[in-house]
């Protein structure tokens, strides 16, 4: 997925090494922290889901400059605080991606939910626009961003 929208100078929350492919040229896992490590250019982001995942798309939204892998889910406050106001463009993608091994090897499970690859510049808009990705994209203007409820 990477390699149609890239590419990506920084994964800031890697997949452990050893993994199957690179996302970035530069990626930082865990035990290093990500999340409060300086960012730089164009960042692939495909943060841990549940409670952490806002953080990661505030941090990802206030960089303003990348793509985010999350779930599809529009309505929660973390859409409406940190996707909606500051994205250029939401592209979402059929079924669930599938995960991995670290050998490449496709796991049996995926996602559980629908996904959806946000992005932040309009560089990285064009880029879901031109990556041949199935789904559907919805290109958003930027208006004056208002406060949204963290609910």
């Amino acid at each position: 997925m990477t390699e149609a929208l890239g590419p990506f100078d920084l994964d800031p929350c890697a997949a452990p090494s050893p993994r199957p492919w690179p996302t970035a040229a530069k990626h930082i896992e865990l035990p290093e922290d990500g999340l409060t490590t300086n960012w730089h250019d164009c960042v692939w982001c495909n943060p841990p889901f549940g409670q952490y995942t806002k953080a990661w798309l505030q941090r990802l939204a206030e960089h303003a400059n990348g793509i985010a892998l999350a779930f599809a889910r529009r309505e929660t406050g973390k859409s409406r605080r940190w996707v909606w106001p500051h994205a250029s463009g939401v592209l979402f993608l059929p079924g669930g991606p599938n995960f991995h091994y670290p050998d490449g090897t496709r796991a049996r499970g995926n996602s559980g939910g629908p996904i959806c690859l946000v992005a932040y510049g309009d560089a990285n808009r064009r880029a879901q626009h031109q990556s041949g990705l199935p789904g559907a994209l919805v290109a958003l203007v930027a208006d004056s961003p208002q406060e949204a409820s963290d609910a």
